[in-house]
């Protein structure tokens, strides 16, 4: 915990960081002090709690669930109040924290152009219903830290020349060099707008009606810092900065990942780490693994980052039935230290992000994904490249279709992969994310997105409460067994020291059919050989390849079946998984 007197020292060291080559040092004195003053009056407010030590935040219990605040409608309460029910009618057993997705009051992308950053969009309920889910649940909230909406009443301030949120908008002429920017859409970078002191180019790296902020103003940082204190007060304690990696601007550079970013976030951790010790800080950066793991800076920027490496690659590597390119990811992936973790999902509200694949796929195999995703009923999005190029940026498709066909034809095994790939993702380093649609089995929703001509709304489809829980209670809808199968398998995976966040991986060389790693507790004293099978066929596996020691006694937790000889061959059948442990 962070104390009083070495508050003021952090906050400063952080501040000429950042703002050394716009502010004299007496100015960034002066604005250090009102930062500290202003964080210790909130400090007191929010009677924060001592500090928890690393090791404790997370634990193999942390499974996240991702959901939008009204992917399940209720009849007759707000949409948060029938989240709520669910929950605890059907999660608390197995999830630990639900990150709800922006339920502010929003103009476009789904809630990611927010209008008001301090009120719940009224469909969705109150703050008193985000309140009472955190009582049961961690609750990660997002921070759209990046841009806010051209509707909302800072944008429209600034185009009146005066009131809050006047200045908080980056803005720059028509005529500046913008060809190294990197780019995750195809839109124009900057966007004409009239306001009272004549025309503006204002900065938007998404859409014209998400306007990017100019963190080179400290009032924006400033303003973050309340966002976040006051999302403390109601009950939040996990925070995604969603586009995080785009918030500096340098003109000539690529306008990604620059140093004062990452300083950025070193100072909102410094924040968090004073207000609310047990908070965790989430980035959000869909970038290639080299530079997306930058983001745990020296165990004191974020506590978590998306390991967006994994769904393209895992989805790649079971559709293909060779283990290659998914063992070559999890053997250079560096360990996290203890304090940060990786956030494995396979499937989100975004799409199957391909950046974050760049260097491990290669040009063609990635082409061949895309085609394969769009066969099996998906869209893709683009991107413009620094060779002003459009090249694919992310795949639409819901993830249950995605496993339709593999490269080499449709089979009887959709159901067999499906599980499989998220039985992986159990099994590896870090703290386990489900979206929603994935613990049921969702469908690409082509109805919604002719509606809508979205990309993303393919895999944004929403249920009427009663039909969640009909599919659930339905033992003969595949939608009601995905679930179930998959709360087995959080259940045996929440008892499993070895399966601890930060627990030693190590990946194992058992043949391109096969994908093995070997998780051992903190401790030393459980191991937990995790062997799927990738392909469609039955696999004679040698145990003696896995060398278990001889006088240990193992069972695989899974099939709860004992493993009398150490050197026997079992044949796994097509995606089936191992979970061989000394402890059970």
């Amino acid at each position: 915990m962070i104390s009083d007197n070495s508050l003021k020292k952090r906050i400063q060291n952080h501040l000429i960081q950042i703002y050394g080559d716009i502010h004299s040092s007496d100015e960034i004195y002066s604005i250090a002090d009102n930062l500290t003053s202003f964080l210790s009056e909130q400090h007191e407010l929010l009677e924060t709690k001592k500090s928890i030590d690393d090791f404790n935040r997370w634990s193999e219990k942390s499974i996240l669930l991702i959901t939008y605040g009204d992917t399940i409608l209720g009849e007759d309460k707000s949409s948060l109040k029938t989240l709520s029910n669910f929950l605890q009618k059907s999660c608390k057993k197995t999830f630990s924290m639900v990150h709800i997705l922006p339920f502010f009051p929003s103009s476009s992308d789904h809630g990611f152009s927010v209008i008001n950053y301090y009120t719940v969009e009224e469909k969705y309920g109150d703050w008193k219903d985000i309140k009472n889910i955190s009582e049961e649940f961690d609750v990660m909230c997002d921070v759209v830290l990046n841009h806010g909406s051209v509707k909302s009443e800072w944008f429209q301030n600034f185009i009146n020349g005066n009131g809050d949120g006047a200045n908080y908008f980056y803005t720059t002429n028509a005529e500046i060099d913008t060809s190294k920017v990197v780019r995750p859409r195809t839109n124009k970078l900057l966007t004409k707008v009239k306001t009272v002191n004549g025309e503006k180019y204002v900065w938007c790296t998404f859409s014209e009606d998400q306007v990017d902020y100019n963190f080179s103003n400290f009032e924006v940082v400033k303003e973050f810092v309340k966002i976040i204190s006051f999302y403390i007060s109601n009950g939040i304690n996990v925070f995604r900065f969603d586009a995080v990696a785009f918030i500096w601007k340098k003109i000539g550079s690529n306008c990604i990942n620059l140093p004062e970013t990452h300083e950025i976030v070193r100072l909102f951790r410094t924040v968090l780490d004073y207000l609310s010790p047990k908070s965790i800080l989430v980035t959000e950066t869909n970038t290639p693994a080299r530079e997306n793991v930058t983001y745990f800076g020296n165990a004191n920027e974020a506590h978590w980052i998306y390991n967006f490496s994994l769904p393209p690659v895992l989805i790649y590597s079971i559709l293909k039935g060779d283990s290659s390119i998914l063992k070559k990811l999890t053997m250079t992936m560096p360990p996290a230290q203890l304090g940060t973790s990786y956030l494995n999902f396979i499937a989100s509200h975004d799409g199957i992000g391909l950046r974050p694949a760049e260097g491990i796929l290669t040009k063609k195999q990635t082409e061949s994904l895309v085609r394969l995703m769009e066969k099996n009923g998906g869209q893709t999005s683009y991107r413009v490249a620094s060779d002003n190029e459009s090249k694919p940026y992310e795949m639409n498709i819901s993830l249950f279709d995605a496993m339709k066909a593999t490269f080499k034809e449709k089979d009887e095994f959709v159901f067999q992969r499906f599980i499989c790939i998220h039985t992986i993702m159990l099994s590896l380093e870090g703290v386990p994310a489900f979206y929603i649609h994935s613990m049921f089995g969702t469908k690409n929703d082509q109805e919604l997105y002719k509606k809508t001509q979205h990309n993303r709304d393919l895999n944004r489809h929403s249920y009427k409460e009663q039909e969640v829980y009909d599919f659930l209670e339905d033992e003969s809808d595949y939608r009601g067994k995905i679930f179930k199968q998959i709360n087995i398998l959080i259940e045996i995976r929440r008892k499993q020291l070895a399966f601890h966040p930060n627990a030693v991986q190590f990946t194992l060389h058992l043949g391109k059919h096969f994908y093995g790693i070997w998780r051992q507790s903190l401790d030393k004293k459980q191991s937990i050989f995790c062997i799927s099978n990738l392909t469609s066929k039955d696999r004679k596996l040698s145990l003696i390849e896995i060398n278990l020691i001889g006088f240990e006694e193992w069972k695989d937790l899974i099939s709860d079946k004992i493993i009398n000889d150490i050197d026997a061959e079992i044949v796994l059948k097509p995606y089936q998984t191992l979970w061989i442990s000394n402890q059970f």
